[in-house]
């Protein structure tokens, strides 16, 4: 008799779960995110320079999103995916919000570099990996994509290319007495 066989008769049920993980964030989760940061955003009249950033992260994200599940769940770049959203835009975001305006885009704080600097580099890196992983997300279609192409290639051949098809039989130039054309 083992363990789960006793407590299932001592207890009438089964044994004890262990402790519950919270499911990670689904895509209405990181909707929210993306539209809390945007609220923020908005509330801090925040600058173009900043604005254009955080929009290329969000139309990143949200392009990805449909496709999340192809990246393999559980995977690191599923994982950041979900993790710029909900942790590491609002977390770079908020904390140069919180700062005075005046004093975070004129006050050097790290090598020389303004907040407003240093917030532009963290979203620079956003972007630029978000955008690596929207490629990734993509890679699977664009890869059946040529994968058809080649499948209906050998099932119909392929038709014959513009730069081979005859065109229309070049004109005769002037070979002699009579062949001139007279235009008035």
């Amino acid at each position: 008799m083992g363990f789960k066989d006793w407590w299932g008769r001592t207890f009438g049920s089964p044994e004890p779960a262990g402790p519950t993980l919270p499911a990670p964030p689904g895509e209405p989760e990181i909707l929210a995110a993306l539209g809390r940061v945007s609220t923020m955003l908005d509330g801090a009249h925040a600058s173009p320079l900043i604005r254009s950033r955080v929009t290329r992260i969000d139309t990143a994200i949200r392009a990805i999103l449909p496709r999340l599940a192809g990246l393999g769940v559980g995977s690191q770049d599923a994982y950041a995916v979900v993790a710029t959203a909900t942790n590491y835009l609002p977390e770079s975001v908020s904390a140069y919000l919180r700062l005075p305006r005046d004093w975070a885009d004129s006050r050097p704080i790290d090598q020389g570099r303004t907040a407003l600097m240093v917030l532009v580099d963290q979203l620079e890196l956003l972007g630029t990996s978000m955008d690596r992983m929207l490629d990734a997300a993509v890679n699977a279609d664009a890869q059946a994509l040529i994968a058809q192409g080649r499948f209906l290639d050998a099932k119909f051949g392929r038709a014959t290319p513009a730069a081979d098809v005859p065109g229309p039989a070049p004109l005769p130039g002037p070979t002699g007495a009579g062949n001139t054309l007279d235009l008035g």
